[in-house]
């Protein structure tokens, strides 16, 4: 019997498996983020420090090497490994495609990554202990290193949402499914975002100072400030070039929520706006409460609502538009080798194909209807949806009462929407009539 190279289902109740990983992604972000930032900050003050003599400069540098030390390379360490994790358990053969494509890419960045922690450990330690031009070299390789693993990290990323080119699907080839339309404004927008990362940390750690050194803390705050407003802007004008290089089914998700998206982004660039300029113009009004309370609200309001957007635009792929975000191979790609799954599916059904259905449940009876509907609607609902009536993100059952009224209207949508492919954001399921009757008649027992 053919069965198709699927992974046991990762679920996580009332969230959903993809979620986990968007929730740790978030203060990864946050800390990774900050640190290719720091590294561009840190090329700058040390240009300035050397140029005009400035050992108080110096101070600076380190106290926020240190602060960088827990923010960015213990937490950002916890919850890097921690995305491999969720993501490799919600979706296996998703990020199987990014290590089979980008291996080589992949072990490059580490190389890159390596240097920079190296890099952060020794621009403290030997910061007054070696001369300053020195210092300076190591620190402009230190930023060189941060922008590194940004520019080789972007491509994979930028996959996830669509290959480079369509030449990839028929070289198979990492450059045609790096380089794309779409890489390039996401890592310019990414950078923007890392150097206003960088000066709102800066503004935790110069408003700590004004006990130790107040005119040097209004200094560096305004600095701060500039930098941050700066990032702030590279970051909104590579957003709108970005938003113009994604994919159909992107816009297609896009629309369904532009208007909150819109007002979202609206009121953080007038907070942060007004924010940096107080910066700048009246550096004494910043705290290190506010500054830290700053930071957490780029993180809740900025980052968690923009990667669950990121997330949701990717549907109903997972990676180069040839995996569904449930595992199914859904077109050929001939220079990998790889083959539509979907017309097996629609031949034999799930449950003759995925290895891991028990014996028991490969034949559908009335004794295990319900059961094999709950099984086949957990593979092929839940990386996307929360399969209870009131989980917290695209909660199934809930969804389910707006389209369809009982068992038959459930199975009508599921056969005639999800199984034609129509939906432009949800994967196409075909199955046997029968497999579409067991999910049906589960989906109907818990929306009600």
């Amino acid at each position: 019997m053919e069965m198709l190279g699927l992974y046991p289902v990762f679920y996580f109740p009332n969230y959903g498996s993809a979620w986990l990983m968007g929730l740790t992604g978030t203060i990864h972000i946050l800390a990774s983020h900050t640190s290719v930032g720091a590294g561009m900050l840190f090329a700058f003050l040390a240009h300035k420090a050397y140029k005009e003599d400035r050992a108080d400069l110096y101070d600076y540098m380190k106290r926020y090497g240190m602060f960088l030390l827990i923010f960015s390379y213990v937490i950002g360490s916890i919850t890097g490994p921690g995305i491999w994790y969720t993501a490799t358990a919600a979706s296996p053969r998703g990020i199987s495609a990014l290590i089979h494509n980008f291996v080589w890419v992949w072990a490059t960045e580490w190389v890159f990554f390596v240097y920079e922690v190296i890099g952060v450990f020794a621009l403290i330690y030997f910061i007054n202990k070696i001369d300053r031009k020195t210092h300076l070299k190591l620190t402009y390789t230190f930023a060189i290193a941060s922008v590194g693993t940004l520019a080789l990290i972007i491509g994979i990323i930028s996959f996830m949402m669509w290959p480079g080119t369509d030449a990839f699907y028929t070289t198979g080839s990492a450059s045609d499914a790096f380089f794309g339309i779409n890489t390039f404004p996401h890592m310019f927008l990414r950078l923007g975002f890392m150097i206003m990362m960088s000066g709102i940390i800066g503004m935790i750690i110069s408003s700590a100072m004004k006990k130790d050194n107040a005119a040097l803390s209004k200094e560096l705050t305004q600095k701060m400030g500039v930098v941050s407003l700066l990032g702030g802007f590279v970051t909104l004008f590579f957003f709108m070039w970005y938003m113009g290089t994604l994919p159909t089914n992107a816009h297609t998700v896009l629309d369904l929520t532009i208007n909150s998206i819109l007002l979202n982004r609206i009121i953080l660039a007038i907070l942060f706006s007004l924010y940096f300029f107080v910066a700048i113009f009246r550096p004494q009004w910043i705290t290190r409460t506010l500054a830290i309370v700053m930071l957490f609200v780029i993180g809740i309001a900025g980052v968690w609502p923009g990667e669950k957007l990121r997330e949701s635009m990717r549907k109903p792929w997972v990676a180069g538009q040839y995996i569904y975000s449930n595992n199914i191979i859904g077109r050929d790609v001939p220079g990998k080798g790889i083959k539509n799954e979907i017309p097996l599916l629609a031949e034999k059904g799930l449950l003759k194909v995925d290895p891991w259905v028990p014996e028991r449940l490969r034949t559908i009876t009335p004794e295990n209807k319900l059961e094999v509907g709950k099984m086949l609607t957990v593979r092929a609902c839940s990386n996307c949806h929360s399969l209870e009536k009131y989980g917290a993100y695209r909660p199934m059952m809930g969804l389910v009462n707006k389209i369809a009224q009982d068992e038959a209207g459930i199975k009508s949508y599921i056969k005639n929407v999800i199984g034609t492919g129509s939906s432009p954001y949800m994967p196409k399921i075909a199955l046997p009539d029968e497999e579409y009757d067991a999910m049906a008649a589960w989906i109907a027992t818990q929306a009600k």
